[in-house]
């Protein structure tokens, strides 16, 4: 049993999810809701040094199954020692990716069969599924020239555009199967405009926490 809601954002590169997390921050504070900010993968020391291996560059290729494996390896540690024990204790938790960006990316974009997927979120979280998950639908292109600026590319950032095609899609299927916990957000929009898209999706949310 928990108390907490379980928000997560998902997007692919350049989709402006930490600016998102920003505006989400200001509207928490402002509602006055005991939350916690983390991502995937990481959210702990262990976590960290996963992502660590998986984002930097290699000499060595990491096979598609190795990286699912190291994905759900440090999704065990955030979901056992962060994400619960904040739900538990009435903590909302505001999650940069979770499950459905490896449906997404190692599932669509690397081409693993759902059914491994399946079977990994079985054993690592089976019962625990976001309350919420706010997509950050956005083109490709728009995506990858925002995320281009930013920074250097890390080993996934890497990859060529086809690559975040099949991914975006696979974030669109994702949503499409399961309408009730997911909001598509258009995020070609200004960061204003996203921001009112996403207060509109999580009101009813807010108000039951005010009530």
């Amino acid at each position: 049993m928990r108390d907490g809601k379980f928000i997560t954002i998902e997007g692919i590169e350049g989709a402006g999810k930490s600016t998102a997390i920003q505006g989400l921050q200001t509207l928490f504070d402002h509602h006055d809701i005991n939350y916690i900010t983390t991502r995937e993968p990481g959210g702990t020391q262990v976590a960290e040094a996963i992502r660590n291996l998986l984002l930097q560059h290699h000499h060595e290729c990491i096979d598609p199954i190795t990286e699912l494996l190291l994905i759900f390896a440090a999704r065990r540690q955030h979901v056992q020692n962060v994400i619960m024990p904040a739900l538990q204790q009435g903590t909302w938790v505001l999650c940069d990716r979770f499950t459905d960006a490896t449906y997404a990316y190692q599932g669509s974009g690397r081409g693993l069969p759902r059914t491994i997927i399946d079977q990994l979120k079985q054993m690592v979280h089976c019962m625990l599924h976001p309350d919420l998950t706010l997509l950050l639908d956005v083109d490709v292109a728009t995506g990858l020239n925002r995320a281009g600026k930013r920074s250097a590319p890390d080993r996934i950032e890497q990859q060529a555009d086809h690559f975040f095609e099949r991914v975006r899609q696979g974030y669109l299927q994702c949503a499409a199967s399961e309408p009730d916990h997911f909001g598509i957000i258009n995020a070609t929009e200004s960061p204003q405009q996203v921001m009112i898209q996403i207060k509109t999706v999580l009101q009813p949310m807010l108000d039951l926490h005010c009530a």
